[in-house]
């Protein structure tokens, strides 16, 4: 395990793909335990996917134009940690 950026986007991104794992898995477990499973539920992890982890990836293959290399670097940890806190939120809300 180092320390390099791209290390850290690579964990980043991990911790976005796993949370959003989780919290699909404690959507469907519910879901399937309470007898009100629709496998429709899952189309919103997809749209999940989509919305939220697709920019990530593109804001990442645009950083080869970036001419300060650290702005579109910096966007992409902001939205990621955004996007991991809406996570983290979400499964503290089912346990609730």
């Amino acid at each position: 395990m180092t320390f390099t950026l791209s290390d850290w986007i690579l964990y980043t991104m991990w911790s976005v793909l796993g949370l959003l794992i989780i919290n699909f898995l404690i959507s469907f477990f519910k879901a399937f335990w309470a007898g009100s499973f629709d496998p429709d539920f899952a189309l919103g992890y997809l749209k999940d996917v989509l919305y939220y982890v697709l920019p990530l990836n593109i804001i990442l293959t645009l950083r080869p134009i970036d001419p300060t290399s650290w702005i579109l670097v910096s966007l992409y940890f902001i939205l990621a940690l955004a996007v991991i806190l809406h996570y983290l939120w979400d499964i503290k809300k089912k346990f609730k």
